[in-house]
């Protein structure tokens, strides 16, 4: 036969091969396998070998991504002489000429509304919380509070791209997809970097999450975040098609694995040796996630600390609960996006709502970690994109009002993985309007949460078109006096 035949042939029955096995639904590999770049991806469980640079106080993450972006004035940072400005305009030396989003650039009154619910100390350091807030009050002497972050974004979208990826334009890759990349797996039997989103029940946020929040960017693509589903197999294609029991389905990746070692052994390409472990891992997750998503042996004690919402599948009371779970077996990252903070015109309504789907959860999972001695080497992270502007959006008056978007000055939280705990961090003027003491910048958070995991941020690297890059782009620094 002549060589170029043969080779088509080769490469038409491999062709088929896999997709027929894509049909048969092997688990995941819509999440798990995509076409990305190659560089690197021999490597797609183990990690780097020169990471981590120094011992981490912190082995894995618990991000909980608050889309929508809280309203620091009313939970966060308390200022009692803010009071006494209630519904006057705001001085225009506070605003220094900051610029406004379309939705109140036109609007003449900028009236300053206080936090709308009281506030009270918590906690042996009295540190200052809302009312609202009373389960993560409970929590106030595990926690540090960032009082002083700020950004540059003013838009949802690019701000969150900004926390995630270091960079507001999509193609970066994402926090979770560095971590998978530079320090690898710590179980085989499941992702490096899961993804789980959840939204108020009353779906009052027109938030999207788009999936270059946890996606690979121009690394490898088996370094992407794993997005667990609220119906249906928490994976795609997790069970077996109708009609395939499970050693056929074995049969069908030892077959495939073997024509895929013999096309790796012609070519040399990387990344068909990603594709052999991602299908592996796919079989393994078919009796792996089953296992992790079934609560029927968590005690009763456990399980009421998170709230009434954890038994409701993809609420983000039982996103908190499986990140726990997760967090117990080796996952490095796991990711909770959760939207509904965008209280344009439904601040008195929404946002006691939102405080109770959240609050409790939130908290259960930071005790529940501190029960069981894992709390120490993970870092769990609560906050948003940005914050909410100390004046009122619309009129205090109506019905309806709200806050919008407010880069200067915002709130976050962090506890556990090497943190100092029941502190604060950072102030603010007496507005809640600009950072006047201990800026926070994404990039500087960033460098932080590396440096906690044992890496410095300016050395964890990837060359791509020319350049090395990395999750901080040229920015940032450690913020060491929040460190334990």
């Amino acid at each position: 036969m002549h060589p170029t035949l043969e080779h088509a042939i080769r490469q038409t029955r491999r062709q088929f091969l896999t997709g027929v096995s894509g049909t048969l639904g092997l688990a995941a590999l819509s999440s798990l396998v995509n076409d990305g770049a190659a560089q690197d991806a021999t490597r797609p469980l183990t990690g780097l070998g020169s990471l981590p640079h120094f011992t981490p106080k912190a082995r894995r993450v618990i991000y909980l991504m608050q889309t929508g972006a809280p309203t620091h004035v009313d939970l966060f940072d308390y200022k009692p002489n803010i009071y006494r400005f209630r519904g006057t305009q705001l001085p225009d030396s506070v605003r220094m000429g900051q610029r406004l989003t379309t939705m109140t650039a036109g609007q003449q009154n900028l009236a300053v509304l206080p936090g709308i619910a009281p506030f009270r100390q918590w906690g042996r350091n009295g540190q200052w919380l809302s009312e609202l807030l009373p389960h993560t009050g409970s929590i106030a002497d595990d926690i540090c509070m960032i009082r002083s972050m700020h950004t540059d974004a003013i838009n949802h979208a690019p701000a969150v791209t900004l926390f995630l990826t270091g960079a507001e334009q999509p193609g970066r890759p994402s926090m979770g997809a560095w971590l998978s990349y530079g320090l690898g797996s710590m179980n085989r039997d499941l992702p490096t970097f899961v993804v789980m989103t959840s939204q108020d029940r009353e779906l009052s946020c027109g938030q999207i999450f788009y999936d270059y929040y946890w996606g690979s960017g121009f690394l490898p693509s088996s370094y992407q975040g794993v997005k667990l589903r609220s119906n249906g197999d928490p994976v795609l294609y997790l069970s077996n098609p109708q009609g395939v029991p499970a050693p056929v389905r074995r049969s069908q990746l030892d077959d495939l694995a073997e024509l895929n070692r013999i096309r790796h052994r012609e070519v040399g390409d990387p990344e068909i040796q990603t594709r052999i472990e991602q299908y592996e891992m796919a079989y393994r997750m078919q009796t792996s996630v089953p296992e992790l998503t079934d609560f029927s042996r968590e005690p009763r004690r456990i399980l009421d600390m998170y709230g009434p919402d954890v038994q409701r599948r993809g609420s983000f009371a039982w996103n908190c609960l499986m990140a726990r779970r997760m967090a117990e077996r080796g996952v490095r990252f796991v990711h909770l996006m959760h939207a509904g903070w965008d209280q344009h015109n439904n601040l008195p309504t929404q946002l006691a709502v939102q405080c109770r789907d959240t609050d409790q959860p939130s908290a259960a999972l930071v005790k529940d970690l501190k029960e069981r001695g894992m709390l120490d080497d993970t870092l769990v992270i609560w906050g948003g994109e940005f914050g909410r502007t100390v004046f009122v959006q619309g009129d205090v008056n109506a019905p309806r009002y709200g806050r919008d978007h407010h880069g200067r000055c915002f709130s976050i939280w962090m506890a556990g993985g090497g943190i100092k705990p029941g502190m604060s961090y950072g102030q603010t003027d007496d507005f809640c309007y600009n950072v006047v003491e201990n800026p926070v910048s994404a990039y500087d958070f960033q460098a932080t949460i590396l440096h906690l995991l044992g890496i410095d941020h300016t050395r964890l690297t990837y060359r791509f078109q020319g350049r090395q890059y990395r999750l901080t782009d040229v920015h940032g620094e450690v913020v060491t006096p929040v460190l334990a």
